[in-house]
């Protein structure tokens, strides 16, 4: 075939190609959205290929916020404002799904907020609302944006503030929609905080619905992140608004202590988890080593300041007991929280 046959002819197939991928991912977002909204339907943007990559400078490696293990996500501008764009590398069922669920968590005040999509690459990618502090680092603490080897050590009043409200949007996620629905995957990277340091809970691609009058999910492929995984679901493949639980109350424990939620031992050939570390200090003369020295600064000496931190403790470890049935409601977990805050922060 002749060069100039040939460069004619190809724009015509990437054209042919993005509608192919249109049609295909259209059709599966709008069967998701038909079984989980009941028949609602929320009405969002389509955005064009080339508005996705002007604001991302084709998707540049200085426009990168933050990498998943099956996307990225990067900041560019769209119609005159900074917006969050996350392009999937694979999985359209992933991509599909965290569409879904965005875009029935984007009332909650707490939710990064879904903006629109675009469906025409193999995967699609979602338009979501800038978060202009950026993303939590896996040791709780906040890293300053475009700034990689610095970051702000969070105060208790803040961390405090921040769990009481993921609680919140969790609560919702669980209980607000016609059946409970499954994040599957919380941890520090999913999310974000806005200018006042407003928490955004986000990345909602390993969501699960569970069906009608069933109390979990059974799974084939058991996901999530590493240390955060509930150890019941990793054995028995089964999901439920207490695997959810489990990753928070590891949440709550990085907050306390500033450490991740794996750590490598002296010596680099073994790790501890969060929730052993924390298990063996729980007494009431070991728990303050493990406890973050800012909050301690924070805090004070006080008695009723002591022992708030340790019932933060107690109830971060009995969301984290390895028996679902153990572990507290995330409604339950957020009414402790707002009783903690006033205790230690009357207003």
């Amino acid at each position: 075939m002749p060069s100039k046959v040939l460069f004619s002819w190809l724009p015509c197939v990437r054209k042919e190609k993005r509608k192919r991928s249109f049609f295909k991912n259209g059709s599966i977002l709008l069967e998701d959205l038909i079984a989980s909204c009941d028949g609602k339907s929320h009405p969002i943007r389509y955005y064009s290929a080339a508005e996705l990559v002007k604001a991302t400078n084709n998707f540049g490696p200085s426009c990168i916020v933050t990498k998943g293990f099956h996307y990225q996500m990067f900041r560019g501008i769209l119609d005159d404002r900074t917006v969050l764009i996350k392009k999937f590398r694979k999985s359209v069922d992933e991509a599909i799904r965290d569409i879904i669920i965005s875009m029935q968590m984007s009332t909650h005040r707490n939710a990064l907020k879904l903006l629109g999509c675009y469906l025409e690459f193999d995967t699609p990618a979602l338009v979501l609302e800038n978060a202009t502090k950026g993303i939590l680092q896996s040791d709780g603490s906040l890293r300053w944006d475009n700034e990689e080897d610095e970051s702000l050590l969070l105060p208790w009043k803040a961390r405090l503030c921040i769990a009481k409200q993921l609680a919140s949007a969790l609560t919702y996620l669980h209980t607000a929609f016609p059946r409970p629905i499954i994040h599957g995957d919380v941890n520090p990277t999913c999310i974000f905080l806005d200018d006042d340091y407003v928490p955004k809970l986000s990345n909602f691609s390993l969501s699960i619905t569970i069906p009608p009058e069933q109390l979990y999910v059974e799974v084939d492929t058991v996901k999530g992140t590493m240390g955060y995984l509930d150890p019941n679901y990793s054995v028995t493949g089964k999901s439920s608004e207490k695997t959810d639980v489990y990753s928070f109350g590891v949440l709550l424990l990085v907050f306390l202590t500033g450490q991740r939620a794996i750590q490598p031992r002296e010596g680099g050939d073994q790790h501890q988890y969060a929730v052993q570390y924390a298990s063996s200090h729980a007494f009431e003369d070991q728990f303050r080593t493990i406890v973050d020295p800012k909050i301690l600064e924070d805090v004070g000496e006080g008695e009723q300041a002591q022992q708030q931190l340790h019932d933060f403790l107690t109830m971060a470890l009995l969301c984290t007991e390895e028996e679902s049935d153990l572990r507290p409601d995330v409604i339950d977990v957020a009414k402790k929280l707002v009783q903690i805050e006033k205790s230690m922060f009357p207003s």
